[in-house]
C-alpha cells in the first residue's frame, strides 16, 4: 500500500495486528495451546461466532485467523450489505476453491443486523463447509442468531480489554514508525497513557481515535505534548464524531433516565422521541428501560420489570419502527411508578462484600453431599429443610463471619 494511501488510513486500521504476537488480550482464546489458537494452529477451522463488546479485536482476529491459514479473506457489514453482496461473495468463495484451491473465511460484522432469510442463505454453503464463516456480534447469539446456524457454529466470547491491555496498544502505537506515530516524536508521559487506557472503557479502537485525534486537539499546535486535559477533549470528539446521527449520544440516554426518575412524562417522551428518530438501536434504549425498571423502581412495583421487559421483546418481534409505541409504553409506565433503589443498594451492598469475602466457603450444613465420603466429611449435616417445619426455620445461611448482617 503506498505511503499516501496509508496515510489516509486511522490509526487503528493502520495498527490492526496481523500476528499474535501484537494482538492484545483474550488469553483465554489465542494463548498457547488454547483451542481457538490450536485451531488456527492446525488449520481445523470451524465456522465461528465471535460474540464481544466493541473495540475487544473480533474484525482484526478474524484476519489474523485468515493470515495464518494462509486463506482468502472476504469482509461483509451486516448494517452495509444484503443478499446481493453475500451472493457476490459466496461466488467468489466457490470460484476461488476451484481455481486457486483455496478456502475462503467470510467475515460478516454485526450478523446480529441480517434477518432471518439473510442468515438462512449462509446455511448450505457453512453446512457443506465451501466456506468458514465467522460472524461478528456485540449481542447475544442465543437470540439474534437463527438456531439452524448456531448450532453449526463455535461461539468464542471475547472480553473488554483492561486497562493494561489498551495501555499496551496505545504504546504499540506511538512506537511503531512504519505504520504508527513512532516518527513523531510525541511528548506523552506514562500516567496519560493509562489515563487514556482507563477512560476508554474497554475498547482499544477508542483509545486509538482518541490518541489520533489528540494530536489535532492540542492547543500548541508546534510541540508534540499530550497530557490529560487533551486527553479529555478527544474523547468527548470521538464520543460525537462516531453517534450515528451526531447527537451526545450518552447525554440523550443519560437525560431520558433522569427524567424517568424524575417522573416527569413529558420530558422522558421527549428524550426517547430524540434517540428513537435519530436512529438508536431500540433494543439499546429497551435494554436501558429494562435496567431502570430495577434499578429506580425495584420492590416499589414488581410490574415495572414486567412492562420493560414485554416492550423489549416486542422490539425484538417487530423492529424499528413499529416497536416505538411499546417502548414509549414502557417509558411511561417507569414515569409515573413510585420509586425506590432499595433493590439497587442491597446488590451493590452484597456485592461489595462478596467481592471481599470471596474466600469464605459455603457453611457445611448448606453444602450437598451426594458422594460418601462427602457425607463423612459433614456436608450438609444439620440442614433443616425448611418445608418439614409448620413455622419459621431458625438457620444460618451467611458465613460465619457475615452472620447477621443485613441488605434489605
Amino acid at each position: 500500500m503506498s505511503e499516501a494511501i496509508n496515510n489516509y488510513r486511522p490509526l487503528a486500521d493502520r495498527m490492526r495486528p496481523r500476528d499474535f504476537a501484537d494482538f492484545a488480550g483474550q488469553k483465554h482464546l489465542v494463548a498457547e495451546g488454547k483451542l481457538l489458537r490450536q485451531m488456527i494452529e492446525r488449520d481445523s477451522l470451524l465456522s465461528m461466532i465471535f460474540w464481544g463488546p466493541p473495540g475487544t479485536g473480533k474484525t482484526t482476529l478474524a484476519k489474523i485467523i485468515a493470515h495464518k491459514t494462509g486463506a482468502n479473506f472476504l469482509s461483509l457489514s451486516a448494517v452495509m450489505s444484503g443478499k446481493d453482496e453475500l451472493r457476490r461473495a459466496l461466488a467468489e468463495a466457490e470460484q476461488v476453491v476451484i481455481t486457486k484451491k483455496q478456502k475462503t473465511v467470510l467475515f460478516i460484522d454485526e450478523i446480529h443486523r441480517w434477518n432471518k432469510a439473510q442468515q438462512d442463505a449462509l446455511l448450505p454453503h457453512v453446512e457443506k463447509g465451501s466456506l468458514i464463516l465467522i460472524g461478528a456480534t456485540t449481542e447475544n447469539p442465543s437470540f439474534e442468531i437463527i438456531g439452524a446456524l448456531l448450532s453449526r457454529c463455535r461461539v468464542f466470547v471475547l472480553k473488554e480489554l483492561d486497562t493494561f491491555d489498551i495501555a499496551r496498544v496505545i504504546k504499540r502505537a506511538l512506537t511503531n514508525e512504519a505504520m504508527g506515530l513512532g516518527g513523531q516524536k510525541i511528548d506523552i508521559d506514562e500516567e496519560t497513557i493509562f489515563f487514556l487506557a482507563e477512560l476508554a472503557g474497554g475498547d482499544a479502537r477508542a483509545a486509538l481515535n482518541a490518541l489520533e485525534l489528540a494530536l489535532e486537539v492540542r492547543v500548541d499546535k508546534e510541540k508534540m505534548k499530550i497530557d490529560k486535559k487533551v486527553i479529555k477533549e478527544a474523547l468527548q470528539r470521538v464520543h460525537l464524531k462516531f453517534d450515528k446521527k451526531g447527537e451526545e449520544f450518552y447525554n440523550l440516554i443519560s437525560a431520558l433516565h433522569k427524567s424517568m426518575r424524575g417522573s416527569d412524562v413529558n420530558a422522558a417522551l421527549y428524550w426517547l422521541a430524540r434517540m428513537f428518530e435519530g436512529g438508536a438501536d431500540p433494543l439499546y434504549i429497551a435494554r436501558r428501560v429494562l435496567r431502570f425498571a430495577s434499578e429506580d423502581i425495584g420492590m416499589a412495583n414488581g410490574e415495572a420489570m414486567i412492562q420493560a421487559n414485554t416492550a423489549y421483546d416486542a422490539c425484538y418481534k417487530i423492529g424499528y419502527p413499529e416497536c416505538s409505541v411499546h417502548l414509549a409504553q414502557a417509558v411511561v409506565y417507569c414515569a409515573k411508578a413510585k420509586k425506590s433503589n432499595l433493590l439497587y443498594r442491597a446488590y451493590n451492598q452484597a456485592a461489595e462484600d462478596a467481592r471481599h469475602t470471596s474466600h469464605l466457603g459455603v457453611p457445611l450444613h448448606l453444602c450437598n453431599a451426594p458422594t460418601k465420603l462427602m457425607k463423612e466429611l459433614n456436608y450438609g449435616k444439620g440442614y433443616k429443610y425448611n418445608p418439614d417445619y409448620d413455622g419459621p426455620v431458625e438457620q444460618d445461611y451467611l458465613p460465619e463471619e457475615l452472620k447477621g448482617r443485613k441488605y434489605l
